[in-house]
């Protein structure tokens, strides 16, 4: 269980990374990226978060990217923060595909139910 502190710290975390990544995805052009659930260890020292990231077709080329400039978000991330949090979390990040998930129950909705069999069928 997350305590009060976890919970605001990861608020904090969220908001944050979501201002530093609308300035990152221009850099990249066309790329949406979004933080959508930051969860931080009980220490306060490591902080998962996942990301959504639109267009589809650059999902894995973009989280590439951005893992490999974590130092340099971790930065942006210290300098906007330094004065609420003293040490600031390592960061690992993750895709979030509750999204793509969401599409496919949709789609699967979407077709054709098969149609139940009539009694004389579940008699034979």
């Amino acid at each position: 269980m997350e305590t009060t502190r976890q919970l605001k710290i990861a608020r904090l975390l969220q908001k944050e990374l979501g201002e530093i990544f609308m300035l990152y995805a221009k850099k990249l052009g066309g790329v949406i990226i979004s933080v959508t659930n930051v969860k931080i260890s009980p220490d306060l020292s490591i902080s998962h978060v996942s990301l959504s990231i639109f267009p589809g077709d650059r999902v894995t080329a973009t989280l590439e990217l951005v893992k490999q400039d974590t130092k340099q978000i971790r930065y942006d991330l210290g300098k906007r923060v330094k004065n609420q949090l003293r040490i600031i979390p390592e960061l690992v990040f993750h895709l979030d595909d509750t999204l793509d998930y969401l599409e496919n129950i949709d789609q699967l909705l979407k077709k054709d139910p098969p149609s139940p069999l009539s009694e004389d069928e579940s008699n034979e």
